[in-house]
């Protein structure tokens, strides 16, 4: 698993370079004298800690201090002054800032003229304050180092509480990813999560991340899922889509099937299996930090462990599948509608499906619930389907069971695509208008997947020889379909079957008849 996830410095010369931004650490001063806040200001105007500069905030009175650590509650530090509009307004502030806003990381540091209104031992035991000064102590010396200090406390605990995100953020974005099967779905979600969980420090848009996933597609390698500057290249090969330091370290990678890391920008590749797995790539221009990397790591672990229970889920997925289908075509061969109609049925409810805009696992459900809705003929009499002297009418009247049959057989299942069958079976021969059967449903209360197998089901067994009469033509049938529109069927599901006839068409031809093999 360890050659799975490979972390790399991504090369910064394609496109402007664009140099790392890092916000400034705020410094809010709240005092009623001006003197005060232009001292401050021009103390710490070029002062730096870890590479950023200081934005100072002016406050003059407890109220207004109140309003912008509303507006600023990433502040690091608050130099509040103790007596403004009241004797105790900036305790007041503290309490607000501790007790209300719930804001225990901003480091307050009280400033007071007049020390002896409130003892320097009162106020440290009863206030959350983390230190004390009288004015005339703080000298531009002083003032430094009680900020450096401070921010470095600061620092301290947001780190802490930043960890504690990022591994909140980690677990969530974990349990989306697992509950994701569709493989594009998925790649796109772990794209867009590696923005999350790379993003809780407030990034400015042109630092957040951008990053691909791609497949090996006819030789090459084509991209899936894009985000960021990569979102316009799906569908394109990496080779021609990328810059070429890019497309250079994922052939890196993919031969020596090893981490690789260079200088310049930070990224990250999953190679999965090599030349056979999905690549991911990702890039941001603002350095990861330590952090950064081990919620990466614990994350990245996670993402491999989804791929590979999307990968066993679809498995199974495909073998439920094959067995349905095989029972679909036992069930056709007894009733002497032999030829693929489920087969068809299928492909076409699968094909109308996507366009109305299924899911993928939605869709896989639809085409198993298609080749499932006549189930219930596998319990009827043989003289239904095969020469017999009982009437027509009766034969009809006796085919018309099979939707109830088919339901009471696959309602046993817990499992979701046979329940979704077992509605298709019983509501498939519903009507639009409520005239259908077996319960008269009308409109949306018939299951959408029965709205559209019963329309293609239709439309197939019309064109396609029954043993109570012969094929129609195309044209009769979508006669019919079309005078049946807001009768029998859907209007805008009979609007979308005709706008995509010669797709429908093709899958009708691509899948023929075939002659039946009797048995006696």
């Amino acid at each position: 698993m360890e050659d799975d996830i490979n972390l790399f410095l991504a090369d910064e010369k394609a496109d402007a370079p664009v140099a790392p931004r890092y916000d400034p650490w705020k410094v809010m001063v709240v005092d009623d004298d001006h003197g005060v806040h232009e001292l401050t200001s021009m103390v710490l105007r070029r002062f730096r800690f870890e590479d950023r500069e200081l934005e100072v905030i002016s406050g003059y009175s407890g109220a207004e201090a109140r309003v912008l650590m509303q507006e600023h509650p990433d502040t690091a530090i608050m130099l509040l002054d103790v007596v403004m509009e009241s004797e105790q307004a900036g305790l007041d502030v503290v309490n607000y800032v501790r007790d209300a806003l719930k804001n225990n990381k901003v480091r307050i540091i009280l400033r007071t003229g007049q020390p002896g209104v409130i003892p320097e031992l009162e106020v440290i035991t009863r206030y959350d304050i983390n230190d004390y000064r009288d004015k005339s102590e703080l000298t531009r010396d002083k003032l430094i180092t009680a900020i450096v200090s401070a921010l470095r406390a600061y620092r301290d605990l947001d780190r802490i509480d930043k960890n504690n995100s990022g591994l909140e953020m980690v677990l969530e974005a974990t349990g989306e990813l697992f509950g994701t099967f569709s493989e594009h779905k998925l790649a796109l979600e772990v794209l867009r999560r590696l923005d999350v969980i790379l993003g809780y420090n407030d990034l400015a848009a042109s630092d957040r991340v951008s990053g691909f996933a791609a497949s090996s597609r006819r030789g090459a390698w084509e991209i899936d899922a894009g985000t960021g500057v990569f979102a316009r290249c799906v569908g394109q090969e990496v080779s021609k889509s990328v810059q070429n330091d890019v497309w250079a370290m994922v052939e890196r990678v993919l031969t020596s099937q090893r981490p690789c890391i260079e200088e310049g920008r930070y990224g990250f590749l999953y190679a999965g299996n090599g030349r056979e797995g999905k690549i991911f790539f990702f890039q941001r221009t603002m350095p990861f930090s330590e952090l950064d990397l081990r919620l990466l790591n614990i994350y990245l672990t996670n993402v491999h462990l989804a791929f590979r229970n999307s990968q066993l889920h679809r498995e199974v997925l495909a073998a439920q599948k094959d067995m349905t289908i095989t029972l679909g075509e036992i069930i056709e061969a007894r009733s002497s509608e032999f030829g693929n109609h489920v087969r068809r049925v299928a492909e076409c409810s699968r094909l109308l499906g996507g366009l109305l805009g299924l899911e993928e696992e939605e869709l896989e459900w639809l085409y198993m619930a298609a080749v499932l809705l006549d189930l219930g003929k596998v319990v009827m009499n043989d003289g239904v389907f095969f020469g017999s002297e009982t009437p027509i009418g009766d034969k009809l009247e006796q085919i018309r069971q099979h939707t109830v049959a088919g339901f009471n057989m696959l309602k046993v299942s817990s499992r979701r695509p046979m329940q979704i069958g077992a509605t298709v079976a019983h509501q498939h021969h519903e009507r639009w208008d409520g005239k259908g059967y077996p319960q008269g449903l009308r409109g949306q209360e018939i299951h959408l997947f029965a709205r559209i197998v019963g329309l293609v089901d239709c439309f197939d067994a019309l064109t396609h020889h029954r043993v109570y009469r012969p094929a129609w033509s195309r044209e009769e049938a979508l006669e019919f379909i079309r005078k049946s529109r807001g009768t029998q069927f859907e209007p805008e599901l009979v609007d979308l079957f005709f706008a995509n006839l010669e797709e429908l068409f093709a899958i009708q031809d691509r899948i023929p008849d075939q002659e039946a093999v009797m048995v006696s």
